[in-house]
C-alpha cells in the first residue's frame, strides 16, 4: 500500500513517498523514509515490502559508492545509475526477485535532470513524471493535466502538494504523511515531511 510520487521540473527533479510501514492489517510505524539518498545528486523513492526496500537502496547505494572509490570520484551519470538498477533487478528476478518499485531522479552538470521509472519485472523507462502504488490512480491524472516543460521548483511542488491533498480526500487507506525531496543542482535536500524520520 505504499505510494511513490515524482516529477521533474525545469532545474531538478520532485519526489515524494508515504511514510507508512504497515503490513497485513497492522500499521508499525508513520514516520519511515522510503526515499533513499543514492550519490549527491540522485535519490530513489521505492514502493514495496520494507525488508525489500531496505535491502535493495542499500545495495544499490553501496555500490555506487564503491565505483565512486574505485574509479578517483567519479560518479555514474543518473542513467547510468538507472540501468544499473534494471541490471540488478533482472538479474534477481530468476533468483530471488525484488518486490520493488521505484522512480530514480537526478541531476546531472550536463544533462541536467531527469527521472526513470522502475517495476519490480526490471522494465525502465525514462519519464517527465510518474507515480507506484494505488493511489496513483487519483496522481496521473493530476500531473498528466499539469504538467509542462517549464515549471518551475514552486509549481512542481505545488502539483505534488494536490496529489497528496487528493491521496488524503480520496484514498481508501490512510496515508497521514508524506516526506518530499528535492533534487537540483545543489544536491538533495529534504522539502518537508510530516513524520520525523529521526523519532523512533
Amino acid at each position: 500500500m505504499d505510494t511513490v510520487l515524482a516529477i521533474t521540473y525545469k532545474g531538478g527533479v520532485v519526489l515524494a513517498a508515504d511514510q507508512s510501514n504497515a503490513r497485513s492489517i497492522i500499521s508499525y510505524q508513520s514516520n519511515l523514509d522510503k526515499i533513499k539518498e543514492l550519490t549527491s545528486h540522485s535519490a530513489m523513492g521505492v514502493a514495496g515490502p520494507n525488508c525489500d526496500l531496505v535491502r535493495f537502496t542499500e545495495y544499490i547505494a553501496k555500490n555506487l559508492a564503491l565505483y565512486q572509490l574505485n574509479h578517483d570520484g567519479t560518479q555514474l551519470s543518473t542513467k547510468a545509475q538507472a540501468n544499473f538498477c534494471r541490471s540488478e533487478l533482472a538479474d534477481a528476478l530468476r533468483k530471488g526477485p525484488y518486490q520493488v518499485n521505484l522512480l530514480l531522479g537526478g541531476f546531472d552538470e550536463k544533462a541536467g535532470p531527469s527521472l526513470y521509472f522502475m517495476d519490480y519485472l526490471a522494465a525502465l523507462e525514462k519519464v517527465n513524471f510518474g507515480s507506484h502504488g494505488y493511489a496513483s490512480s487519483f496522481c496521473l491524472s493530476i500531473m498528466d493535466k499539469e504538467y509542462r516543460e517549464d515549471l518551475s521548483e514552486e509549481d512542481a511542488l505545488k502539483i505534488i502538494d494536490y496529489c497528496i491533498h487528493e491521496i488524503h480526500t480520496r484514498f481508501l487507506i490512510s496515508q497521514p504523511n508524506f516526506m518530499v525531496k528535492v533534487i537540483d543542482k545543489d544536491g538533495v535536500r529534504v522539502s518537508k515531511f510530516g513524520g520525523d524520520p529521526a523519532d523512533t
